[in-house]
């Protein structure tokens, strides 16, 4: 009973403390950033992209001295092929931060590939594709999949496909701004514009803009529903409020799934992220420095319902960045933190469709620069977190899935508490 108390208290004071303490860790991490963008002119690649296939061949999309490069681990990441180039030339590749390759795997075996390419105008970039039809042998000739032929903003790029033919890329692009620009209009944030395949990725319909005014340097990830690709954003409300909204490509309809009200003159570059569990409910992460609430949160989503926002790390570290995957009813969450001396990768999980968590963990550290940890499940419901380091290379993690009866107990009852007053 004394623990039980000992962690909710720690939950009571987490929550009143956090507005405090993010912001200011918030603004050094800001100030940081800027120094080190001063002295460093290349930031190092450390941002990977994997995905198990239907078969359970682990694949890894990673770029090295310019080049994308794929390869397969058979034994769940023990050991990996001889890596392949995707890109026939060096290719200047967003690698760093929000900006990842991305790699899907369809029913097939068709291995899908999109990444951001680096222009010399600053900000600016195009969409690349390729895939590979033989099981990673080879890879089609890359292409850009933007269609307006400007020097600006395209990155930022998001794959989804149900597998069975239909692929949809999409990007934050910033035509619209310009053009807004050129005619002395304002335009707040930038444009989310999308291309769809029907065929696996071997022909892109033309460039189709989704919607305009989203926030210009949080990523955007997308999954495939029942309904059909879910897209997750940091969108602008009314005049400068930048909280998260879902929509269906395809159908088109906004809404609105946090109320942090966060209000800020400028992109936050921290964007959220988004996974499909069982029955067709979806698990979603973010950061915000709202009026409402502050720091790290999870909630999942399931028809018209949506759980209460749960906090996420200790705001006491500067808990940054969530990446989360969903495997039938279990969901794993990853972070980083700063604990004053190191970078930590941190988690938390739920066995039970985001109802009941974990302990939240410190399952490694680096004294370097890192990339943000990603989780995957799959399809055994085995659970690991893949975390690049340029010290230590790339760490791959496996996750005990036993929850502490403790922990689950009081999230159980949380959970209950606050649904119940959801409905009074």
């Amino acid at each position: 009973m004394r623990r039980i108390f000992s962690i909710t208290l720690f939950s009571i004071l987490s929550i009143y403390i956090a507005p405090l303490v993010i912001a200011e860790s918030t603004i050094k991490n800001h100030n940081q950033h800027n120094a080190k963008k001063k002295s460093h002119s290349h930031k190092p690649t450390l941002a990977i992209g994997v995905a198990y296939d239907q078969n359970g061949t682990l694949w890894l999309a990673e770029v090295k001295n310019k080049k994308l490069l794929v390869s397969y681990s058979r034994n769940k990441g023990e050991s990996f092929s001889t890596p392949k180039a995707v890109t026939t030339h060096t290719e200047n590749i967003y690698a760093d931060g929000e900006n990842r390759p991305k790699i899907a795997i369809t029913q097939d075996g068709t291995i899908l590939l999109t990444w951001s390419l680096k222009q010399h105008k600053k900000y600016s970039g195009d969409i690349r594709f390729s895939r590979s039809t033989d099981s990673g042998q080879t890879f089609s000739l890359p292409i850009t999949i933007n269609d307006d032929g400007q020097i600006t903003g395209h990155r930022f790029d998001s794959l989804t496909t149900n597998g069975k033919g239909k692929v949809i890329i999409s990007w934050l692009d910033a035509r619209d701004r310009d053009a807004a620009r050129n005619r002395n209009e304002k335009f707040t944030g930038t444009s989310i514009y999308t291309a769809e395949s029907n065929d696996n990725g071997k022909n892109f319909n033309i460039n189709k803009k989704f919607h305009e005014h989203v926030c210009e340097c949080c990523r955007i990830p997308s999954v495939w529903t029942k309904e059909g690709p879910i897209i997750f954003w940091r969108n602008i409300f009314g005049k400068n409020t930048r909280d998260f909204a879902i929509s269906n490509l395809e159908k088109g309809e906004i809404r609105r799934v946090t109320n942090d009200e966060w209000q800020v003159d400028g992109c936050p570059h921290h964007g959220g992220d988004i996974a499909l569990g069982l029955d067709n409910r979806i698990h979603i992460a973010w950061f915000t420095l709202g009026k409402t609430r502050q720091g790290l949160f999870y909630k999942h989503i399931q028809g018209n319902k949506e759980s209460s926002p749960v906090p996420i790390g200790d705001p006491t570290a500067q808990p940054n960045h969530p990446s989360i995957a969903a495997s039938d009813k279990n969901v794993l969450v990853a972070w980083r933190e700063f604990d004053g001396e190191n970078v930590t990768a941190n988690i938390m999980y739920s066995t039970d469709e985001g109802i009941t968590w974990s302990n939240q963990q410190r399952i490694a550290d680096t004294k370097g620069p890192s990339d943000y940890p990603v989780p995957l499940i799959n399809s055994e419901q085995q659970m690991q977190i893949f975390w690049n380091t340029k010290n230590e290379g790339l760490k791959i993690i496996p996750v005990d899935n036993n929850i502490n009866f403790e922990a689950s107990i009081l999230n159980w009852y949380t959970y209950l508490k606050n649904e119940l007053a959801n409905l009074l």
